[in-house]
């Protein structure tokens, strides 16, 4: 057993992850600071007041993940809006999105022209949050409430303040996502929000934002019309962006454009003649549907400036549909998202938002004439040049200075270099200086695009003190961990695999190519590992160990075992195309199954009756086991039992419906020429009352929790009549496994479900790869002295990293990589109503770590199974005393006494000194303990030394998310908490 000290060490360790996380994130996420107030015009040197604006009223339409080609392909379903581009009506441009392409930050970036910061990620995912608030900022929104009175210049309360106390003729309505309403509270004269994170729902989400636009048309109080679809991002996040719904929700948005194109055109609505209609997406998605990287098709979300007005500045329209440049997106001219905020407050009259970055469109600036353009673009650079200051205060700004043309020292000597050259020419021109307007205009513009550059690298102040202070808190934890962990003494070769791994991941992590591509690392390890087990099983000659063991083995030679280990290993490896370079390319999850769906179907059906029949071979009475097929009464007892065929085949049948019926609403395409078996679904809903999918999935849930319990109760009580032996065998973590299954394919992707066929087959034969390779006891009946392999901590190792290796692998064979897009959103909602942070966030890790969870679950029964007392090993061994008569019986019980005895005391033969004493338990959790700390810490140099690097937002700040998730989510809470109970309940009873 393990010393109390090095449970205590242990779990001292475990509490410092937390901590260690906590404390790096603060230093690493900080919340970015601000410039507060509220902007005024900006004076310009030899320039009158403010200039007049051709708009006084905005409708700002965000389609979530509107994709730039969504619009402008061949394949779009906005035809009214190509054809309001044909004709100069529309100003199309491509939106460049900094990563992260979540919709939080990229509202911040639409509304302040700021870069937000990546802490906002996590407040993306919080419905709760209201630390993320743009109440206190300067942004378009509140510009144009200030609109008119004198509450510009004034603080944020302030202007309020004004506001309440006069007439409001600058009102604001929302209708859309809640996310607006969690940024901008108290800002609406009227909103209706709806939750951005309810993914199954892409119908009545959207139609309660259209309910609201007829009656708003007709309402003249408001000067902001903000509307915020959700349906089109949940198309893709269930099905991708070639769903067969994609389309007719594309039409369906186009319709809205021309209800309220027609709207505005509308002689009856004089109101409404002078307003500008921005149509554009908050971000796009990539192949798979998702986003939050930093792929083309993730930062290119489409923007359409529209209006009949726009005719007078674009002059003639542009061809529409259009191709693409670039990998997929790259229609018209790329701008910065941030560029929306100065263009609207010049086509709207007011001062551009204290924080903005962004440029003014030069599309845009045909409503003026030379000067006034000139103008416009002074009053953005003044703007930026005062975050320019602010940032880089010891440099030297006035134009009256004499001109440095040396190669200046810093980012920030080149833009106060650029600046004074701008300065001196405006106020020179101010003086009566004769200066044609296109020599200054592009010094303006290269100063704008330069500081916007610079800025916006380095738009985080890290808290270094934090950082250091969590890798300490990391290093602490693993030297503590490191001076526990059961290494042994000699190492064995099973101890240099693991060390040799967790080393090798951990020195990846400083490459940002293979962050990115971490999934082959776990492809071609887990392939070694596989032949490592091959040959340390082939190198145990001893047949008449290997004839009593494979007595029930299927398969013979450790060489076919091992061969058909590392099929299914390249089979998993194939399922699915993840990571960047590769992402969305040809798999067996994204191109073969989609293409034979009756293939699909039946592998479907079989693993649900396949983990039903498990279930009820594992729970019913042994005692029904020898029933006579005569005895009628019997049988019926036998099926009617409590997990017996009967109540399996209702498990079976319940979620494979549920699963049928979700993947006809959700992903059509995978039950192409299926309508027979989308028939059956229909016939046994319709039979229940014609419940929808929540209720149906409550249904699924309900009844495995009921199999839970009647497990547990079962257990508790003794109602299991087995014979010791069988006993031994089957424990209580075994018989709940099938009902975790059954779980676990409830919350994955169709595709993704004939994984856990390939599990099931693996763990069957690794097992026996084990007990090849790590023998660990010895039947009375072969006779034979314990060989020097016989020590627990040699499979404690071989166990622990056979379950690490096929977490990570089956973690990315699922889909999964270490970019945002990759999370899987479309089974987070399974029997949930609306948004409910605690239940979402449950299924979304259980639908994201799905294949993790399984090996984990099936790890711990490896090792609680090693666990095994001297009295079970007699009861196991005891039905051999017949046969073997009482000599041998005594000779094997003397020997035993002996080991144990020599065990105890320090002096057991053949087992290495640092063997002695491990618990089956403490063992593997110490050595997932130092994988987790030593990865951990890792991540944490590597992100604190490469802080200034180019990929720290796109590849390795995802990662830390990811470390995050994987040391507190997977280790602390499924490792720790409940693989802990997984391995008491593997214990033999």
């Amino acid at each position: 057993m393990a010393t109390r000290v090095h449970i205590i060490v242990l779990v001292l360790a475990n509490v410092l992850i937390p901590f260690a996380v906590l404390v790096f994130a603060i230093g690493f996420f900080p919340y970015k600071p601000f410039l507060s107030g509220l902007a005024t015009y900006e004076n310009v040197p030899g320039y009158s007041g403010p200039l007049g604006a051709p708009f006084d009223k905005l409708i700002f339409m965000v389609v979530d993940a509107l994709r730039s080609d969504f619009i402008y392909s061949n394949t779009s379903g906005f035809e009214f809006t190509q054809s309001l581009i044909r004709r100069g009506h529309a100003l199309p441009y491509t939106a460049h999105a900094t990563s992260p392409t979540i919709t939080m930050p990229r509202v911040k970036a639409m509304t302040t022209g700021s870069i937000p910061s990546f802490l906002d990620v996590i407040l993306n995912f919080a419905e709760s949050d209201t630390t993320s608030t743009l109440a206190g900022q300067d942004t378009w929104l509140a510009q144009i409430r200030a609109r008119g009175h004198s509450a510009t210049g004034h603080s944020i309360e302030e202007a309020q303040a004004v506001l309440e106390e006069k007439e409001q003729k600058n009102k604001l309505v929302f209708i859309g996502d809640d996310t607006w309403l969690k940024l901008f509270p108290g800002f609406f004269e009227r909103a209706d929000g709806t939750s951005s994170f309810f993914v199954s729902d892409f119908t009545e989400v959207d139609n309660n934002v259209t309910r609201h636009v007829p009656t708003e048309l007709h309402n003249s109080d408001w000067s902001g019309l903000i509307m915020h679809y959700l349906g089109l991002d949940h198309i893709g996040h269930k099905a991708g962006p070639t769903s067969p719904n994609m389309l007719p929700k594309q039409r369906e948005m186009d319709s809205i454009v021309q209800t309220v194109y027609d709207a505005i055109t509308d002689a009856e609505r004089p109101y409404l003649h002078r307003t500008l209609l921005v149509l554009c997406g908050d971000h796009g998605m990539n192949d798979g549907g998702n986003h939050g990287g930093s792929s083309e098709g993730e930062t290119s979300p489409a923007l359409v400036f529209i209006s009949p007005l726009l005719e007078m500045a674009a002059g003639s329209g542009t061809d529409c549909p259009t191709e693409h440049k670039g990998e997929c997106c790259g229609f018209y001219e790329t701008v910065e998202q941030s560029d929306v905020v100065p263009t609207l407050a010049g086509l709207l009259g007011v001062p551009v938002p204290k924080n903005n970055l962004g440029i003014f469109i030069e599309g845009a600036l045909g409503f003026w004439d030379d000067e006034a353009q000139l103008q416009l673009l002074l009053q953005n650079a003044r703007q930026v040049l005062n975050i320019v200051q602010a940032t880089f205060p010891d440099e030297d700004y006035n134009g009256e200075h004499v001109q440095t043309y040396g190669k200046p020292s810093s980012g920030g000597a080149e833009l106060a270099l650029k600046w004074r050259k701008v300065d001196g020419l405006v106020k020179a021109k101010a003086r009566g200086a004769q200066l044609r307007q296109e020599h200054l205009k592009p010094l303006v513009i290269d100063f704008l695009k330069s500081a916007q550059d610079l800025l916006s690298s380095t738009a985080s102040n890290y808290n270094v003190t934090f950082l250091a202070l969590g890798i300490f808190i990391s290093a602490l934890a693993t030297l503590f961990t490191l001076a526990i962990v059961p290494l042994g003494w000699p190492p064995r070769a099973e101890g240099y695999f693991f060390v040799s791994v967790t080393l090798t991941y951990s020195v990846m992590m400083f490459a940002s190519s293979y962050v990115e591509e971490e999934q082959h690392f776990w492809y071609w390890i887990t392939g070694g590992w596989i032949v490592f087990l091959y040959l340390k099983s082939s190198a145990h000659n001893v047949p008449s160990i290997s004839t009593v063991q494979n007595r029930n083995s299927l398969l013979g030679s450790p060489q076919t075992v091992a061969t058909i280990l590392l099929l299914l290993h390249r089979t998993t490896t194939r399922w699915t195309t993840t990571g960047v370079k590769h992402a969305g390319a040809a798999s067996i999850s994204s191109s073969f199954l989609p293409t034979h769906p009756n293939l699909l179907w039946a592998l479907i059906t079989f693993i649900y009756c396949y983990s039903a029949a498990l279930f009820s071979h594992r729970s019913v009475p042994f005692a029904f086991s020898t029933f006579s097929l005569t005895d009628l009464p019997h049988i019926v007892e036998f099926v009617g039992a409590p997990g017996g065929p009967a109540h399996a085949l209702l498990l079976a049948i319940v979620g494979l419906v549920f699963k049928i019926s979700f993947t006809a609403a959700e992903a059509p395409e995978l039950m192409k020429d299926m309508d027979w078996l989308r028939w059956i679904a229909e016939v046994l809903v319709r039979g229940a009352g014609g419940l929808g999918l929540v209720a149906q999935a409550r249904i699924v849930f309900g009844c495995l929790a009921i199999a839970i319990v009647w497990v547990a109760w079962s257990e508790r009580v003794g109602t299991k009549q087995r014979e010791p032996a069988i006993q031994d065998d089957i424990s209580f973590g075994a018989r709940l496994q099938p009902l975790l299954t059954l779980f676990l394919i409830t919350q994955s992707r169709a595709q993704n479900i004939p994984l856990f066929l390939i599990f099931d087959l693996e763990q069957r034969l690794l097992g026996q790869l084990f007990n090849r390779a790590f023998p660990f006891s010895v039947p009375i009946s072969s006779g034979l002295a314990r060989p020097p392999t016989f020590s627990p901590p040699a499979r404690y190792f071989a166990s622990t990293l056979t379950t690490l290796l096929l977490t990570y692998t089956t973690f990315f064979a699922s889909g999964g990589s270490n970019a945002i897009s990759s999370i899987d959103l479309s089974n987070a909602y399974n029997g949930v109503a609306g948004y409910e942070v605690g239940l979402v966030g449950i299924l979304l890790f259980f639908g994201n770590w799905a294949g993790p969870v399984w090996w984990g679950w099936q790890g711990w029964l490896w090792v609680g199974k090693m666990d095994e007392s001297p009295k079970l090993e007699a009861m196991k061994r005891g039905a051999n005393r017949s046969t073997t008569g009482p000599g041998p019986a005594r000779n094997w019980v003397q020997q035993e006494r002996e080991f144990l005895r020599e065990s105890k005391s320090g002096n057991a033969r053949n087992v290495p000194s640092g063997d002695r004493g491990q618990h089956s338990l403490f063992a593997p959790l110490a050595l997932l303990t130092l994988f987790t700390l030593v990865t951990l810490l890792a991540v944490q140099i590597a992100c604190t030394a490469l802080r200034t690097h180019l990929f720290i937002w796109t590849v390795f700040s995802p990662k830390y998310l990811y470390a995050m998730a994987w040391s507190v989510g997977w280790h602390l809470v499924w490792n720790c908490a409940l693989g802990s109970l997984a391995w008491w309940l593997s214990r033999p009873w």
